[in-house]
């Protein structure tokens, strides 16, 4: 997996990679068990700061997605990103709401709104048949 990182964005260097890293996993090019690069390699390859990879890979963590495995190093948790609970639906709806009223205030109608997430959404989906 390739990652590409905007420099000259709004978004924290952490959050994008963060983003990238959860957006190769949702579109499955990666997978449970596979290997990520060492915190100093990302950081080298990319070409940013160790502690920028440490914290996104923390947080990473802290979340599910990967783990510090002692002899393996940083892996796509092998047992797969713990499912939607609660706290996950609580943190969504913090995320949502305020997007969705900026959405409104802009004259964004629900249609439109509506089609922009079914797009993204399917965009790491794979097709159903």
């Amino acid at each position: 997996m390739i990652i590409h990182l905007e420099f000259e964005s709004k978004t924290p260097i952490y959050v994008q990679l963060i983003h990238r890293i959860i957006a190769g996993i949702a579109k499955q090019e990666l997978v449970a068990g596979e290997r990520l690069p060492s915190v100093r390699s990302l950081a080298a390859d990319i070409g940013i700061n160790l502690h920028t990879v440490n914290k996104a890979y923390k947080e990473l963590e802290q979340k599910g997605f990967i783990l510090n495995h002692r002899q393996k190093g940083v892996v796509i948790n092998p047992d797969g990103v713990p499912k939607a609970d609660v706290s996950f639906q609580e943190e969504m709806q913090e995320i949502l709401h305020p997007l969705i009223a900026e959405a409104i205030c802009r004259d964004v109608n629900k249609k439109d709104f509506m089609k922009l997430c079914e797009e993204i959404f399917t965009s790491y989906v794979k097709e159903e048949s």
